[in-house]
């Protein structure tokens, strides 16, 4: 009878550990919870990105943590945990915090990048979103990597020889995957050279590539045609052509050729004065640019003169009013002179009178 009075109590007394401990959890994680939320309105008032993705991403991992650990430790000061899994007990445990740290870092790597881009949007800064992305992909990489590395470690693997196999089969796979490693460090390279960013309007002389850059992934670049059709550009093809990055023009050229009649001779040197006056006040033209209007050509039914210059403006549709508003003055000052713009015309030279039959009618 005493026998059993005891093992009653002692396992009321377990019993009562265990609740005990799980009451203790409960309040740890309502007050960590309840410290969080209070940081995180605070955090909110800040104008850093940083510290708001902190105090989101911690949320969550924190509070498996709490509950998983505290249990494992519940239950091992309980004494309801068999000698045997303990030691298992112990290696399930740390892979838990590796997997739940490594999940906050994804967590935060994610949430400051987005709110990096999202601040600098809020106080008119320019970010480039396209490195922002390319930096979370690398740290994210970086973190599940050492995440599996450690968890290996735990589960009793050797660093050492999974290092040395890794070696040996990046080779292996170097030769299999040429192309997607060309590819993967021809992006790189791209964020780190720069030669054209997202929404930047690029072409390339020596391939039919024209178009907006719509995202630069690891394999491929898309470019969205001005009929817009996408067009898959492999990375590594960018180290082996030109390209040119029409958004980055810091002005725009007009250079035209205007003829006029061979019997307008006489006014050429007027015109091209009056149209040389003419581009040196026009507020829209750069004059620190070169600017220049003169006779240039002897053509086979003109007399052509020229003119070379650039426009403040960079804007595709700026530059064609620009230009249009600029050609029709001409068109007036070659008028203004008496003169006229020529056409390709013939002349035949016949030697000697031109009989001419009349026609006989029946």
């Amino acid at each position: 009878m005493i026998e059993t009075l005891t093992a009653a109590v002692a396992e009321h007394g377990t019993l009562a550990r265990v609740l005990g401990a799980v009451l203790a959890i409960f309040v740890v994680d309502l007050v960590v919870g309840l410290v969080i939320r209070k940081t995180a309105a605070i955090t909110k008032r800040s104008k850093t990105g940083w510290d708001d993705a902190l105090v989101a991403s911690i949320r969550a991992p924190v509070h498996w943590l709490i509950w998983i650990v505290g249990l494992i430790m519940a239950t091992e000061v309980s004494g309801l945990m068999p000698e045997h899994v303990v030691g298992m007990v112990h290696v399930a445990r740390d892979l838990v915090v590796i997997v739940l740290f490594a999940w906050f870092l994804l967590r935060f790597i994610g949430a400051a990048g987005k709110n990096l881009i999202g601040k600098a949007t809020l106080s008119g800064k320019t970010i480039d979103a396209s490195l922002v992305d390319t930096v979370s992909r690398l740290l994210r990489l970086t973190v599940v990597i050492l995440a599996v590395m450690l968890g290996m470690q735990t589960l009793g693997f050797s660093l050492t020889g999974v290092l040395a196999f890794g070696g040996v089969g990046g080779i292996a796979v170097g030769f299999a995957a040429q192309d997607m490693l060309s590819n993967f460090f021809g992006g790189l390279m791209i964020y780190l050279d720069r030669p054209f960013r997202v929404g930047d309007w690029i072409r390339s002389p020596d391939r039919e590539i024209e178009g907006i850059v719509e995202s630069v992934g690891w394999r491929v670049t898309l470019i969205r045609n001005f009929d817009s059709r996408p067009l898959y550009v492999p990375n590594s093809s960018f180290s082996s052509i030109t390209i040119e990055n029409v958004s980055r023009m810091s002005n725009r050229r007009i250079y035209e050729v205007v003829g006029i009649r061979y019997q307008d001779a006489g006014a050429m040197s007027a015109i091209v004065d009056d149209v040389r006056s003419y581009l040196q006040g026009h507020d829209d033209i750069d004059q620190g640019q070169t600017l220049m209007a003169g006779f240039t050509t002897f053509s086979a039914s003109s007399l052509d003169f020229f003119i070379y210059c650039f426009t403040r403006t960079q804007s595709g549709p700026e530059y064609f009013r620009v230009k249009q508003e600029i050609l029709l003055h001409i068109l007036e000052v070659v008028e203004k002179h008496g003169a006229s713009c020529a056409f390709p015309t013939t002349t035949l030279d016949i030697p000697g009178p031109i009989a001419v039959e009349p026609v006989k009618t029946t």
